[in-house]
């Protein structure tokens, strides 16, 4: 059992690095995107959108589908798409196949995030300890890797069908090579109660954690749309120095979550929750009353370290309070992630035209400050994974995807 669940997590956690790369080489380029296709100023905000909403569209999609399939062939299939979509972005001339392109990301993604956070939460109850935050390193680290490809392929001024392939002949069949050890979790019996039962998820029960997805997703998308431009325009930096901040980000992003899972063992999730969330809105603070651009890059650092641990524990969380249909709220959770991306970016955009940048930053952080109100929803009762309170494993794993 124990090499299963080994297996289990390390294609998972390469299955979350395989995206991280894939979103960072979508996102980074997309000036590039829209030179290529001869994209307006004014037509990208809708296909920039289009995204983030049909992904909404699959994670829907996916609760329903998980009745049926398990969530690891969902993931096995869904992950290719997403790299060929890459390259169909890369590769096409017309407006219209940048649309499909972009369309086909947009549903497999939506699948992939929904049914690799399934399996993440199933994975650590199978575990009996913490180590959500793993796999959202491994995205992280993914994440900075593709950036970095990012930047190499813009500053050899390389086409971007260039830049992708090797990266979609490396990790697309690698991909599905690991997804032969997918670990499709089985709620235990004694986890299921009135709120976790297989009859259904209850939204007044999920709606706290829908809300603190939202506000760590519209934080998130205010330090990748705007820190560039706050840093240079606001702080006085150079065009080289506003690079930084995002890259700043991404790292302690990583390192907050490479030791987060170490905290909630040892504190509890409520504890490292409330403490991601002050350190968070800290970031913000500093970020707006920031005298110069060293000490913005101070703020963005406290934003990498307290955001880092919020979305993980928040799908962890779903996942014990809904044992016994852990999959449906994940599904439901995972749409909320969208809606925060969404938000974020024109929030702040139109506040700091409207008002100022450094006001705008303001919004964001009382938004990430209402977690405090819901840390609670984040108690580890009755599948307590903190020290000392840690369950026996699982037995039974449930099916690996190359037995179904």
């Amino acid at each position: 059992m124990t090499d299963v669940l080994r297996r289990g997590r390390a294609s998972l956690a390469f299955g979350f690095f395989a995206q991280g790369v894939a979103f960072a080489l979508l996102v980074t380029r997309i000036p590039a995107i829209q030179d290529r296709y001869g994209v307006s100023d004014a037509l990208l905000p809708a296909f920039l959108a289009a995204v983030p909403i049909l992904a909404g569209v699959g994670s829907v999609a996916t609760e329903r589908l998980v009745k049926r399939v398990p969530p690891s062939r969902v993931l096995r299939w869904s992950q290719p798409v997403v790299f060929l979509a890459l390259l169909g972005v890369a590769a096409g001339d017309r407006m219209v196949e940048l649309g499909v392109a972009l369309g086909a990301f947009g549903l497999a993604v939506g699948a992939l995030d929904a049914s690799m956070n399934m399996l993440g939460v199933s994975l650590q109850r199978s575990y009996g300890r913490s180590i959500m935050l793993s796999f959202h390193a491994a995205y992280s680290l993914g994440g900075i890797l593709g950036a970095s490809l990012a930047w190499a392929g813009a500053h050899w001024d390389l086409a971007l069908v260039v830049s992708y392939l090797p990266v979609v002949v490396l990790l697309l069949p690698a991909a599905l090579v690991g997804s032969r050890w997918y670990v499709d979790g089985v709620a235990a019996p004694e986890l299921v109660g009135d709120q976790g039962s297989a009859g259904g998820v209850g939204f007044k029960v999920l709606l706290p954690l829908c809300l603190v997805m939202t506000f760590a997703y519209i934080g998130d998308s205010t330090v990748s749309n705007w820190s560039a431009k706050y840093l240079q325009d606001v702080l006085g930096s150079s065009e080289q120095l506003a690079t930084v901040p995002y890259a700043v980000y991404m790292v302690t992003t990583l390192l907050g979550r490479t030791i987060g899972d170490f905290g909630v063992r040892r504190f509890g999730a409520v504890a490292v929750v409330r403490v991601g969330t002050v350190v968070a809105a800290g970031g913000f603070a500093v970020v707006a009353g920031a005298p110069g651009a060293w000490v913005g890059m101070l703020g963005f650092t406290l934003l990498g370290l307290g955001l880092s641990v919020l979305v993980p524990q928040t799908f962890a969380a779903a996942g014990r309070l809904f044992p016994g249909a852990s999959d449906a709220a994940v599904a439901r959770l995972n749409v909320f992630n969208y809606v925060g991306f969404l938000i974020g970016s024109p929030l702040v955009g139109a506040l700091g035209d409207a008002w100022s940048y450094r006001g705008a930053m303001l919004v964001p952080m009382v938004l990430v400050l209402v977690t405090l109100v819901y840390a609670r929803s984040f108690d580890a009762q009755p599948d307590r994974y903190g020290g000392g309170h840690e369950r026996p494993r699982t037995v039974d794993v449930g099916r690996g995807s190359n037995g179904v």
